[in-house]
């Protein structure tokens, strides 16, 4: 007999469960990857709808007086042609900056709504539907340029449409995640499983910037069709719990064919319907089976086997022990989800955290642009660096928390180092692409690592907290909340951005120094208790019970 190969040893190594719990880590991933790749074309459009033409104004003056001797002016018409109106003034910063805070806001609202509504509603279609319209609203803003649109209404119109929508996302995935997965290393599994934000700003980078010279219409319609499409397989393939696969197993186990069943139903008490069945098989052994909503379960009974009679009478069992009514969950109120220690902390935290993040997202390839002196392609791929650095950060941020047992202490110790790291960047990215790579790395580990971890693992602590007393249902309210705080402070950075980058980046810069110590300052009383506490566990973290 020939040896298993090695390969096969190792599928077969894993148990059903381990299946299934690889397909929601898996799935997750790449459907919030998708999110985050249908997101980014906006930064790396930028470039393009307002571009640099005053080596185009030159040429032509040049071509003019070189065929005449009278001066000629600069040719205003030669701007209009080279930018997407109306983006050809001179307040396009503002502009571009009213279409991020338009999106951001919009998905900041949503986001305190979207926790409290998918709780109510199958997670799988609610975020099958959310997928669906975030690809027809990315794909409306590409279409702006095969149709020729040049109303800036229309463009701000579908980006807060399509912010709103996409706020059906991150409390479904990280609820499904939280289900499928208990205390074991939370911090590096989540911190692995976040690297989906850099991943698909990554990808929506390069899928952006192949079209973004040609035809930036392209760079919104193919991450459309792209999240559009996961939200089919979303549809057919998403799991939300465990317990969903009770039913399956119900339907395939029935009792043996030697087994003559007679059945007789009964209302039961405090709600279960019990089905009482007598099975008599060759060895005259009775058994008895009952029906509860989780699923079936089935007992045999031995004791009871001198009492029943030994021919085809079918008796109703008496149970001697209290079953324990296994009702739904109710799910956790707003008030509620804040009343919870360290909620109103981390997600004030998260603001600035995020402030910082999300003006890198939509801002850092026009810095490039114009620092580095690149066109829109190259800056796009350059700015890849910074994701590449922020998934680093995130699973470094997840281990660190792990081994110490304390979140708090972790993103505090990365936000203290993030602040002279940006001012850092600041001065070095004059000097070169060299010397602005590396700065790209160390800036996104620092920038995205606190980010990464507040989202992840301190959200499924805070949601399984002890006094929810295992209520799983309170896990998507409370990471809507400190998502949706956070994305306040993802909506004021661009616009802040925009605001101030028309005196010079080096505002921006100091803004952001700001809100990274101002998100420092927040964390400082759960440090404190934290390095006071002699417990190793994160802080108002409970074991997230196995499913």
């Amino acid at each position: 007999m020939a040896p298993i190969p090695p390969g096969i040893r190792l599928l077969v190594s894993f148990d059903r469960d381990q299946w299934y719990r690889a397909l929601t880590f898996v799935l997750t991933f790449l459907l919030y990857t998708s999110f985050h790749l249908s997101r980014k074309p906006i930064s790396i459009v930028k470039s393009e709808l307002h571009k640099n033409c005053s080596p185009l104004s030159e040429l032509s003056t040049l071509a003019s007086s070189s065929g005449s001797q009278e001066p000629s002016l600069p040719s205003r018409q030669t701007d209009m042609d080279c930018s997407w109106k109306p983006f050809d003034k001179g307040n396009y910063k503002q502009l571009l900056g009213a279409m991020d805070y338009s999106f951001l806001c919009a998905y900041a609202i949503g986001m305190y709504l979207s926790g409290i509504i998918g709780e109510r509603l199958p997670i799988r279609l609610y975020l099958t539907v959310g997928m669906l319209t975030s690809g027809l609203f990315t794909c409306l803003f590409g279409l702006g340029y095969i149709y020729n649109i040049h109303s800036l209404g229309f463009y701000i119109t579908v980006q807060v449409a399509n912010g709103l929508v996409q706020t059906t996302g991150w409390p479904s995935v990280v609820t499904c995640i939280g289900n499928w997965f208990g205390k074991g290393r939370r911090g590096l599994i989540m911190g692995l499983w976040n690297s989906h934000t850099s991943v698909g700003n990554i990808l929506g980078s390069l899928i952006a910037g192949y079209w973004v010279s040609s035809n930036w219409g392209l760079s919104f319609i193919v991450p459309g069709l792209i999240i559009a499409v996961m939200g089919v397989i979303c549809f057919l393939f998403l799991i939300e719990h465990p317990n969903d696969l009770k039913s399956i197993s119900a339907q395939k186990s029935s009792p043996g064919k030697s087994m003559q069943v007679q059945t007789k139903h009964w209302n039961g008490v405090n709600g279960h319907t019990e089905v009482y069945l007598q099975y008599k098989d060759n060895k005259a052994k009775a058994y008895y089976y009952y029906e509860d909503r989780i699923g079936y379960q089935s007992r045999k009974s031995y004791d009871t086997e001198l009492l029943l009679p030994r021919d085809s009478v079918c008796v109703p069992v008496q149970p001697v022990v209290v079953v324990k009514n296994e009702s739904e969950p109710s799910a956790i109120s707003f008030m509620g989800a804040l009343q919870i220690p360290g909620v109103i902390e981390f997600s004030l935290c998260l603001l600035f955290a995020k402030l910082v993040s999300y003006t890198f997202l939509f801002w850092l390839p026009l810095y490039i642009t114009k620092a580095a002196h690149l066109d829109a392609k190259k800056a796009g791929d350059l700015s890849t660096l910074f994701d590449v650095g922020g998934i680093v950060g995130g699973i470094f941020a997840g281990v660190i928390s792990d081994k110490l047992g304390k979140r708090a202490t972790t993103c505090a110790v990365m936000l203290l180092l993030a602040a002279p790291t940006l001012y850092g960047f600041s001065m070095i990215s004059q000097f070169g692409i060299g010397p602005t790579i590396g700065m790209l790395l160390v800036c996104g580990g620092l920038v995205n690592g606190p980010y990464s971890l507040i989202t992840t693992a301190v959200s499924a602590d805070l949601g399984t907290h002890k006094s929810l007393k295992g209520n799983a249902k309170a896990l998507s309210t409370v990471t809507a909340i400190i998502d949706g705080t956070g994305s306040v402070g993802a909506a004021l950075g661009p616009l802040l951005a925009g605001l101030l980058s028309a005196g010079g980046w080096d505002r921006v810069f100091y803004m952001l120094m700001t809100a990274d110590f101002l998100a420092l300052l927040l964390l400082l009383r759960l440090v404190t208790k934290e390095l006071v506490s002699t417990k190793s566990h994160p802080i108002s973290a409970v074991e997230l019970k196995e499913h």
